[in-house]
């Protein structure tokens, strides 16, 4: 299967979700909007859309989104599956008619999440715990779009989203999240408008990754693996 990974920024890249394409021999391969020219679709059978520092509004400054809204929207069109991770989720959440916008207040470190009925029957999150814990680094949020259905949330805001009228997941969490890109983001933070305003302790979340991110991975992979056996049954 070909698997198309699209990657807004080098240090929020595939993660845990590389060894589950890698444990089934999946193709992938890696596009950069900001960077690359628009992939041909025709070659593309699943979309893995991740996170970035950036926000889904900001087409005016990063013309490049509107390339990437209308890449997902033809896949969309084509029913291409897609699960797409924080900005990603945003992105699809976008195009399938929902909408994204800032949140109350950012949501930065472990926050737990927990699947709704819907949620607990789904393909990809049935096999989680009801209440987990995950990684957040967000301050917007998604509206659910037309007809889709609510499979997590967190005491702040909806946390996972799977469309009804085609096989797209959208979770807001940070499944694929590695111990080094928490590092590398812990490090940045004082660049990090929103980290800043979440009053970011470096060593309580230091100290909380190193307990929680060895299940939370086993976690991601599992996401990611279901997601793929299910776009290659349907591309099959």
């Amino acid at each position: 299967m070909r698997v198309l990974s699209i990657v807004h920024q080098r240090d929020a890249g595939s993660g845990v979700f590389a060894g589950a394409l890698a444990e089934r021999g999946d193709e992938s391969t890696e596009w950069v909007p900001a960077e690359q020219g628009v992939p041909d679709l025709d070659e593309v059978d699943a979309a893995l859309v991740f996170g970035g520092g950036m926000h889904a509004d900001q087409e005016a400054e990063l013309p490049w989104l509107r390339s990437e809204k209308n890449l997902l929207g033809a896949l969309l069109e084509r029913g291409t599956p897609a699960l797409g991770v924080c900005l990603g989720a945003q992105l699809l959440a976008e195009v399938a008619g929902g909408s994204v916008g800032p949140a109350p207040y950012p949501e930065v470190g472990w926050v737990p999440v927990f699947l709704t009925p819907d949620g607990a029957s789904d393909l990809l999150l049935g096999g989680l715990p009801p209440r987990f814990a995950s990684f957040q680094w967000h301050s917007h949020e998604l509206r659910l779009p037309p007809g889709a259905l609510t499979l997590a949330r967190s005491a702040r805001c909806l946390q996972a989203f799977r469309l009804q009228s085609a096989p797209w997941w959208g979770i807001q969490f940070h499944a694929e999240v590695t111990a080094h890109a928490v590092e590398s983001w812990i490090r940045d933070y004082g660049r990090d408008d929103d980290a800043v305003r979440a009053g970011l302790d470096h060593g309580a979340l230091r100290a909380e990754t190193a307990r929680a991110i060895g299940p939370f991975n086993e976690l991601g992979r599992g996401i990611c693996g279901r997601f793929l056996d299910r776009a290659a049954a349907i591309a099959a």
